[in-house]
């Protein structure tokens, strides 16, 4: 038990801690620019930040990822808040909470296998292109200094790491936001800062039930906005996850993950606090940091509300140039430059799920129509490929006016129809065996084809022999064929 727990908390204790400090720093404007755009004030998206942080480190099941308040599901709560205020908005948080916990029962995690390599690939591309491109408003009718900091910013981020002894020890982005911080504090340079962007909270949140009528009516109302949250911060997750995964070549539980994620948005609708999940960038800053633990979850929560409480008259003084630094690292060690230089290697399948699935999570901000258009290609794009493994050869006994078809490969949806083609219906026959030894029926268009084949070629006066069915075939052609029932003909044209 101890050795379980030194492990999982204390393995990489300088390395968590620096690191968390440096995630809790970058949390801070991501939560409070959420919350505007959810339409609420700033300390629900910091109270949000701090309770999934801290929950998600004892209950998550990816050590070394950083949940928080997240633009992905901020964007879903826009209306429901502009329609109906925010205790609505932390009801739709708590119900989108259980809903995770019970995905997370029915192990619905390991669902992610179907979401291809190609997907993945293009939603870290399209939240590495967001990511930068929501520092523009920052760069954009600036003074010089804004650009100045900023590309100092930057050097201090790549060339901090090559400095002897020091370099390696202490989280290049940490030393970026404290030097920069420090010179625009001595110089006094009129730029924009944290406290610029809206009031920090000056209490520690509270308990608190939120104020709605506990009718069906109210479930009407909040349920389409629960579900939407929990199966967009599910995605973001497990994605999140597979990345991790990726970056510290570990595995970690999708299940229990789940169900951590719905336990920590329970957390922040109880504390005046948003839904939230996985946010990638966050999590990318910690591992780039040398955060491998829960641990660094830990330390990023607290911190962040230690900030923002006690010391939000330093907090508010940092520039935003330093943070935009942080923030452009990242979106360029997110993004897969790999890709780029696979489209030329990779099939054409391939780079079209991805570009697609870059596309439409750019334009919608919405990571799950991108996933559904990158999974729904993907799934189209294998089964036109799969169903090109379908050959059919044919020999003929002339002595005994006898065809046999042997059928390899599989048939489903896709091969049906060139199934279908594979056999000569005029032709002038006394016998026909279809050998399907090699041979499987995936659906009941694979079954709606073998009916139509021998059907036919019994109604031209010719003896059908099927064989070869191996058992999950022969189940579902039992199950749905007609072709061997009296009334095959009447049935098949009533299809």
């Amino acid at each position: 038990m101890l050795q379980t727990i030194k492990q999982n908390w204390f393995s990489n204790l300088r390395g968590d801690v620096l690191a968390g400090l440096v995630v809790a720093l970058a949390l801070i404007p991501e939560a409070i620019a959420f919350s505007i755009i959810a339409g609420v004030d700033p300390k629900v998206g910091l109270y949000a930040s701090f309770c999934i942080a801290v929950v998600i480190a004892f209950v998550g099941g990816r050590p070394g990822m950083i949940s928080a308040a997240t633009g992905a599901m901020a964007l879903l709560m826009v209306t429901l808040v502009k329609n109906h205020g925010l205790e609505y908005l932390l009801v739709a948080t708590l119900l989108c909470g259980v809903l995770q916990i019970i995905a997370g029962y029915l192990k619905l995690g390991p669902l992610m296998r179907f979401v291809s390599r190609s997907v993945v690939t293009g939603f870290v591309n399209a939240l590495a292109i967001l990511i930068f491109m929501a520092q523009l408003p920052e760069l954009t009718n600036v003074t010089w200094h804004v650009y100045a900091m900023t590309a100092a910013g930057l050097g201090i981020i790549y060339l901090f790491p090559y400095v002897p002894k020091i370099g390696k020890v202490i989280p290049s982005p940490l030393v970026c936001i404290l030097v920069l911080t420090a010179v625009a504090i001595y110089l006094g340079l009129d730029i924009r800062t944290v406290g610029d962007m809206g009031q920090l909270p000056d209490t520690l949140p509270v308990f608190l039930w939120p104020d709605v009528p506990l009718t069906f009516e109210t479930l009407a109302i909040i349920f389409p906005y629960a579900a939407a949250l929990a199966v967009v911060g599910l995605l973001e997750s497990m994605m999140t996850a597979t990345i991790v995964d990726d970056l510290t070549d570990t595995t970690s539980d999708k299940n229990r993950e789940c169900k951590g994620q719905g336990v920590a948005n329970i957390a922040p609708g109880l504390m005046g606090g948003m839904a939230g999940c996985a946010m990638i960038g966050q999590s990318v800053i910690n591992v780039k940091s040398g955060g491998r633990t829960s641990l660094s979850a830990l330390i990023a929560g607290v911190v962040l509300l230690l900030m923002v409480v006690f010391l939000s008259d330093w907090v508010s003084q940092i520039p935003m140039a330093a943070l935009v630094a942080v923030m452009i690292m990242v979106s360029i060690g997110t993004f897969s430059w790999d890709s780029l230089r696979n489209l030329r290697k990779f099939p054409l399948s391939t780079n079209i799920v991805m570009v697609a699935t870059v596309v439409v999570v750019v334009f919608t901000h919405n990571l799950a129509y991108g996933v559904l258009v990158g999974v729904l290609l993907a799934a189209m794009f294998f089964a036109n490929k799969v169903g090109h493994y379908m050959a059919i050869t044919s020999e003929l006994n002339e002595a005994s006016d006898h065809r046999t078809y042997k059928v390899s490969g599989q048939v489903f949806f896709s091969s049906a129809d060139k199934f279908v083609a594979a056999f000569d219906f005029k032709e002038a026959i006394s016998k026909v065996t279809i050998d399907l030894s090699r041979a499987h029926f995936w659906d009941i268009t694979a079954v709606a084809a073998l009916d139509k084949v021998v059907v036919k070629l019994r109604r031209e006066g010719t003896e059908v022999e099927v064989l070869g069915l191996n058992e999950a075939s022969t189940t579902i052609v039992d199950r749905f064929g007609v072709h061997d029932k009296p009334d095959a003909i009447d049935q098949l044209m009533g299809h």
